[in-house]
């Protein structure tokens, strides 16, 4: 497996591996800093980003790399050259290539040109680094996964909603969705997640009523509402269509004693999630955020050294 462009991709093993590794990264950042010795790492951002770009950076830097960042204005993409020989030319000076844009056949191009390791940093349809840092977060809390629920509330069709339940589903955990009509998991996604979490003794349910995700559940997670470029219009309406689903105090208690709550930030307090949630004592958002870091370090460590078979 010479890239990672979407979580379904990992096999039960990979993530296994993969967690191993991050716990690993967060007791001894500089375990493997000669990794990257004299190389470098570009990273190629079309969308704003806080944690991403720093998490990775810090990343590169702890596995003895260079990071370089670049933007769709410093490329001669905008001039005409081709994705694939893009790929190809970077591939010639870089260890790997770290991209956060648009759209997925972007990506999947760049991978296939390339002949070094390539990271989807998020996409209109996946944000792989984010769910393996969000397992990592919930192994460290609960000490393992297998048996514990995750209720997602919100836009259940959008990145961070599918690439945390092919997550889930790799990983054996029960995960409910709740979401309105026209925010659903896509139905393909949905089935292949569904078939490998009853596989390894999970499941993924789907629903419109976020008390009855949240029921017995050890997580309670949730993103945005708004994405950036909407209109005004699209604001409004989405702010009338997810009024039912934002994640309050009532909601928590509905949920497991023990439940925590988790967000992959930026939040929008008094929308998604009350001030009182995400800055209580049970909320994980920033432990989340910390978390990014060992676990990209650990995705590319893991691609470097060849060490990701691929689900078979």
């Amino acid at each position: 497996m010479k890239d990672l462009l979407r979580t379904a991709d990992l096999s039960a093993d990979d993530l296994v591996m993969l967690l191993k590794l991050a716990t690993g990264f967060q007791d001894e950042p500089g375990s493997a800093h000669e990794l990257l010795a004299g190389r470098i790492v570009p990273m190629y951002f079309a969308k704003p980003s806080t944690r991403t770009r720093l998490s990775t950076a810090a990343a590169v830097a702890r596995l003895g790399g260079v990071p370089v960042t670049v933007g769709p204005d410093e490329l001669q993409l905008r001039r005409g050259e081709t994705i694939a020989d893009t790929a190809r030319v970077v591939g010639s000076y870089a260890a790997a290539i770290v991209i956060r844009t648009f759209a997925d056949t972007d990506v999947e191009e760049l991978a296939a040109a390339a002949p070094i390791p390539v990271v989807n940093a998020l996409t209109d349809g996946h944000h792989p680094l984010q769910a393996v840092a969000d397992l990592l977060t919930v192994r460290e809390h609960f000490g393992e996964l297998h048996g514990h629920r995750i209720a997602y509330v919100g836009d259940g069709g959008n990145n961070v909603a599918r690439s945390l339940m092919e997550a889930a589903a790799v990983a054996g955990m029960e995960m409910a969705i709740a979401a309105p009509d026209g925010y659903l998991p896509q139905e393909e996604a949905l089935a292949s997640a569904r078939a490998e979490a009853e596989r390894r003794g999970g499941s993924i349910v789907v629903t419109h009523d976020p008390a009855a995700a949240a029921s017995g559940a050890s997580v309670v997670y949730t993103d945005v509402w708004l994405s950036m470029g909407d209109s005004e219009d699209e604001r409004a309406r989405r702010r009338s269509v997810f009024a039912a689903y934002r994640v309050d105090q009532d909601l928590m208690n509905g949920a497991g004693e023990d439940a925590v709550f988790m967000h992959c930030l930026p939040a929008h307090r008094g929308e998604e999630v009350t001030a009182a949630v995400i800055d209580g004592g049970r909320s994980l958002a920033f432990r989340q955020a910390a978390n990014r870091l060992p676990a990209t370090q650990a995705v590319l460590y893991a691609l470097l050294t060849d060490q990701l078979e691929g689900r078979r």
